[in-house]
């Protein structure tokens, strides 16, 4: 196309305007009285490192891959300006808040005139890599509210039988996710791994969270096993720690991480689970004892016998289980799914004797003698007394010893009126149990539970305090027993004192109580559950006064759960206390310990 024959002066016309100066970046340019660019202009990066907890969900959004961490999480992202496009994504997913973008310039880069060439070139590029911090945080740009966010919120709501209804039985009262529901729950999770490094057994939680958002329930079940090999049991009474630190919790609620493991688990087919079971197992010639079922005996054993060892558990009661089976009710963990998780395990080929008490009906040495390694992992059966002379009388009872009785289905006595002393989970099982046994007995229910602590102070999971309370529980904090009443052989009920604080400044257990303040409660029968200890009769004298034991009188393990008695391995909550995830994550460990040492004998 032929052009205009005016076209070589159409600049002319500028010619003769006033030239426009650009003052940037000597000077601010100001929009709105703000310094900075147009409102329009997204801005550049701030980042509060006090809030920014290293997830790395911003480097896993940049479309440029712009933003890095130095290969490892709780680490704060560096931002390389040469490749930002200043999309904001980052900013739109970021879950704690700390990310957002400042219309401030934030810097500018001048070339000395003795760099040239290459050192011109280097020095530009490491000055485009920034750290951001909140310098320039007082002049907001792109941010995002959390109702324009890209992260789904809110969690999606857990079905259970109301309270009214799910009192009138033992029956388990959470429903637990449908699929419609387990995908929406999956797919909030951003996958930053920060709930692994908090999990005791380490569980490899974000693949088996992807695996339920893709409807591949057999690739998440294997995944669990990698780390747990109870994972339907951990589904319903995980302490589930991992949630605590979920960085969705930060902006809004965290991602239903049990919940997720038991649908998975509760929702593979039996043929697909049985056929996940089916394991090449290289038998090497070594033997090894567990003492005790509970999970950490369990988990031990599973990945014993994985690695090719003949595994014997010996097991006092009639039923495989240990404290998951006598400690907690059905309506929190029903017996199928403990069942399910034990049935898998000794598929494998593991023996277990029940009904068979090590220091009765067999001794520790013996063991010694007819194994390579034993692994004791005994659970906390002893209830801790207050030292009141009330205790003497059978309707003063131990909150764990109840709990075994209604299990084992032994005749408990059941008053109109019972007072718990206690505010852990325990205190609050035995509560909703005798509540649930009083209903059917007397139509009503009739539990006091009291605790040292504050409400906010209660060392129970919140659920289970909220849940006693929708059930009739009467609970009140804040109050320490000062006596158990009785009138010869008979309780009457119990004095209590305020309690004004429970730990000291520097957070031993100090409790202080207001004498002045002091309540009466009538009632037939208290119930014991300030604390729970392990039963180590089983262990000979000359063999417990070898071992090396830990400030607080425990048996002292090393990294691989090793005692000071080589061939003696221990776990659980001998040596950890009273929670399901560690003590299997103990087994796990204990199990590759006997391994190695077995394999250095060699």
């Amino acid at each position: 196309m032929r052009k205009n024959f005016f076209s070589p002066y159409a600049t002319w016309k500028n010619f003769f305007k006033k030239p426009t100066t650009t003052r940037y970046p000597k000077e601010d340019i100001t929009f709105f009285d703000k310094p900075g660019a147009s409102p329009t202009y997204r801005g550049m990066h701030t980042n509060d490192h006090e809030l920014c907890i290293g997830c790395g969900t911003c480097e896993d959004i940049c479309p440029t891959s712009a933003i890095t961490s130095p290969g490892k999480k709780g680490v704060v992202p560096v931002i390389d300006y040469g490749r930002c496009c200043f999309c904001g994504f980052c900013v739109d997913v970021c879950t704690s808040r700390s990310l957002s973008m400042s219309r401030d310039y934030i810097y500018t880069i001048e070339s000395p005139p003795e760099l040239q060439a290459d050192d011109e070139v280097d020095m530009k590029y490491n000055s485009f890599l920034i750290k951001p911090d909140s310098t320039h945080e007082e002049n907001p740009g792109h941010q995002t509210p959390d109702e324009d966010s890209w992260l789904d919120l809110i969690r999606t709501p857990m079905e259970e039988i109301p309270a009214e209804e799910r009192i009138k039985s033992f029956r388990e009262f959470v429903k637990g996710f449908t699929r419609e529901q387990a995908f929406k729950e999956a797919s909030r999770c951003v996958e930053c791994g920060v709930c692994e490094e908090t999990c005791p057994a380490k569980m490899e939680i974000p693949k088996y969270i992807r695996a339920v958002w893709e409807d591949d329930l057999e690739k998440a079940v294997d995944i669990m096993y990698n780390t747990n090999p109870l994972p339907g049991i951990c589904g319903r009474i995980c302490t589930h720690k991992c949630e605590t630190v979920c960085s969705i919790s930060l902006r809004g609620e965290p991602v239903a991480i049990r919940w997720l493991k038991r649908y998975a688990v509760d929702m593979l087919e039996d043929d697909k689970y049985r056929e996940l079971m089916k394991k090449e197992i290289p038998e090497n010639g070594g033997t090894a004892a567990i003492v005790g079922s509970g999970p950490s005996g369990l988990s031990a054993a599973y990945y014993l016998r994985l690695a090719g060892y003949k595994v014997t558990i010996f097991e006092a009661l009639p039923q495989a289980g240990g404290m998951m089976r006598v400690g907690v009710p059905k309506y929190r963990l029903p017996h199928e799914a403990i069942d399910r998780d034990i049935d898998y395990i000794l598929s494998l080929g593991i023996e277990i004797k029940l009904n068979t008490r090590v220091g009765k009906d067999i001794t520790l040495e013996k063991l010694h003698d007819q194994y390579d390694a034993v692994y004791i992992s005994t659970g906390l059966h002893l209830g801790r007394k207050l030292g009141f002379e009330a205790e003497k009388l059978p309707f003063v009872a131990q909150a764990i010893d109840l709990l075994r009785k209604v299990t084992l289905g032994e005749a408990v006595e059941v008053p109109e009126k019972v007072i718990v002393i206690g505010g852990g989970n325990v205190a609050m099982d035995i509560s909703r149990t005798m509540a649930r046994l009083q209903l059917e007995k007397y139509g009503k229910v009739g539990v006091t539970t009291l605790s040292l602590e504050s409400e906010e102070e209660l060392p129970c999971d919140l659920e289970e305090f909220i849940e006693s309370r929708e059930e009739g529980v009467t609970v009140m904090p804040s109050y320490g027993p000062k006596d158990i009443l009785m009138e010869g052989d008979k309780v009457t009920g119990a004095e209590f004192i305020r309690c004004l604080s429970v730990f000291d400044s520097q957070g031993r257990f100090s409790p202080k109580f207001d004498e002045q303040e002091k309540i009466t409660l009538q009632a037939d029968m208290v119930i014991e559950s300030i604390g729970q200890a392990s039963d180590v009769s089983f262990i000979p004298e000359d063999l417990l006064e070898k071992l090396e034991k830990t400030e607080r009188r425990t048996i002292k393990v090393d990294e691989n759960q090793q005692t000071s008695l080589p061939w003696l391995f221990a776990g659980g909550d001998l040596t950890s206390g009273p929670d399901a995830i560690t003590g299997i994550a103990d087994g796990h460990r204990a199990a590759k310990g006997i391994d190695e040492f077995l394999r250095s004998r060699k």
